[in-house]
């Protein structure tokens, strides 16, 4: 009994010592743990200490490079607006030089008019003197006269009177006899150009050579496609066109025959198209008639293009620029209007240079002085006001549009222009009537020619009308809507009469009315 309570003491004792034991243990263990985990945030706070004062060096470096490209930007930027400055000033310093050159020039000027302004005045004063002796001198000699002659100064003036009466008889006279003559000659004048009108409508010489167009075929056989069933490809092909096609025995050859230079280089070239290709019916036909069409308005761009480039003018409307380009297809008295254009152009501004005036305004003036020969079937006016108002339209200033309205004046008179105005009529004029330079006829028959399809327009129903034949033949479309059959033979006879009532063509016209109907629809 007594042992077992020494080994209950012993095991309390031995679980006290533990307890204790265990309780030192831990906590060393403890402390040691905090240390570390002390350490550990030490160890943690100083990396980021580091990381952050590198962080730091990093933005400030940063920091520092934006600051520097904009400072660059900046210094840049001020160096374009300074450099601009400069090239500013010294546009201005050029400017201004020129406008002291101006000044200069205009107070020589005025000094040269004051000077001649005081010339005219001596001269003008000596004159009135002169005069004055002069009257003192008749008055002297004609008392002298009475004392010799015995007659009073009105018996003088009597006889004075009848003598000057009985020159002016024999000057009346001899004027008689010269205006009788001269209505010989314009009557012999009268007949040649009947005769020339006759030659002309034959569609000979120098009209076949400028109003027909020649196309060679690779067989005869291509005649027969062309003429197509019962006529039909042939007659499209000139309703489309307004070109009337000529074919003959000729071998492996037909011809374009008709006055309107842009319409029979459609026709040649769509010809040409449709004989290459080989496919000629109506509806083919009248698909490449179309398309020729277009790519001849864009040639005729083309060419008032290179025109305007060759004379180094800029800031020309477009429209006149294409107006320009169709004056290569028209002939004026047998010039090519583009070239004389071109020509009236160049030696309008080498004289305006040497005169020191504006080569600009009349380069432009002399170019554009023709531009209302590309309009047709204008009545209202003449050539020169159509072209004036047409520069006028498109924005072309004032001294252009005078000078242009003046270009085609022979005589300019008394009239008061504008120095530009008389260079330009000047220059028209030395293009015109150098040697060889025009052929009248020519520009006649043509007049003639618009002047049937105008006639025809004018009537209502009227599509569209076009001489052919040298004028023998003039072919009209009218909506068959508006005219039914009936109405066509009037309208045929009452463009007949008006043609007698408003021409002097001699011989025979014929007035063909087209009245056709069409249906088109499409398969899909």
């Amino acid at each position: 009994m007594e042992s077992l309570g020494i080994i209950i003491g012993l095991l309390v004792v031995g679980l006290g010592l533990g307890f204790a034991v265990g309780w030192l243990v831990r906590t060393r263990l403890g402390k040691d743990r905090i240390a570390q985990a002390e350490q550990v945030a030490e160890g943690i706070i100083r990396d980021a200490r580091r990381e952050a004062e590198q962080l730091r060096k990093e933005k400030l470096l940063e920091a520092e490079e934006y600051f520097f490209q904009e400072r660059q930007k900046l210094e840049r930027e001020e160096k374009q607006k300074f450099d601009n400055y400069k090239r500013l000033e010294r546009q201005l310093s050029i400017k201004e030089s020129n406008l002291d050159r101006k000044v200069d020039i205009l107070n020589k000027k005025e000094k040269q008019l004051s000077q001649l302004e005081s010339s005219l005045k001596s001269r003008e004063k000596q004159l009135n003197l002169k005069e004055e002796e002069l009257n003192r001198l008749i008055q002297e000699q004609n008392r002298r006269l009475e004392q010799i002659s015995g007659l009073t100064s009105e018996e003088a003036k009597k006889i004075q009177l009848e003598n000057i009466l009985q020159a002016a008889r024999e000057e009346a006279e001899a004027m008689i006899r010269e205006i009788q003559e001269n209505a010989r000659q314009t009557a012999n004048e009268r007949a040649q150009e009947i005769i020339m009108q006759a030659i002309q409508r034959t569609g000979l010489n120098h009209i076949a050579e400028t109003t027909v167009s020649i196309i060679k075929l690779p067989n005869d056989d291509m005649k027969g496609r062309i003429i197509g069933r019962e006529g039909r490809n042939i007659r499209t092909f000139e309703a489309t066109t307004g070109i009337e096609v000529l074919i003959d025995d000729t071998p492996e050859v037909v011809m374009l025959s008709g006055f309107n230079p842009v319409r029979r280089e459609i026709a040649k070239i769509a010809l040409e198209k449709l004989i290459s290709d080989g496919r000629i019916h109506p509806g083919r036909i009248e698909e490449v008639v179309e398309k020729t069409r277009e790519e001849i308005e864009e040639k005729i761009f083309e060419y008032g293009e290179q025109a305007v480039l060759e004379l180094g003018l800029h800031g020309i409307h477009h429209e006149l620029v294409k107006l320009l380009g169709k004056l290569k297809f028209h002939t004026s008295q047998g010039q090519n209007v583009l070239q004389h254009s071109m020509e009236v152009a160049q030696l309008a501004g080498q004289i305006a240079a040497e005169l020191e005036l504006d080569t600009n305004v009349a380069k432009r003036a002399g170019l554009l002085h023709e531009v209302g020969v590309a309009i047709e079937n204008y009545t209202d006016c003449s050539t020169s006001e159509l072209s004036a108002e047409l520069v006028r339209r498109y924005g072309e200033s004032e001294k252009v549009q005078e000078a242009v309205l003046a270009a085609n004046k022979p005589d300019l008179g008394n009239e008061i222009l504008s120095p530009i105005s008389v260079v330009v009529a000047t220059a028209n004029q030395i293009s015109k009537l150098r040697p060889g330079a025009q052929k009248e006829m020519l520009e006649n028959y043509i007049q003639r020619l618009n002047k049937l399809e105008e006639i025809a327009n004018s009537f209502i129903g009227v599509v569209r009308s076009y001489a052919l034949q040298a004028g023998r033949e003039i072919r009209v479309m009218v909506e068959y809507s508006s005219v039914d059959d009936a109405g066509a033979e009037q309208l045929a006879t009452a463009i007949a009469k008006k043609i007698r009532e408003n021409t002097t063509m001699a011989g025979q016209i014929k007035v063909t009315v087209i009245r056709e109907y069409r249906t088109v629809d499409y398969a899909k």
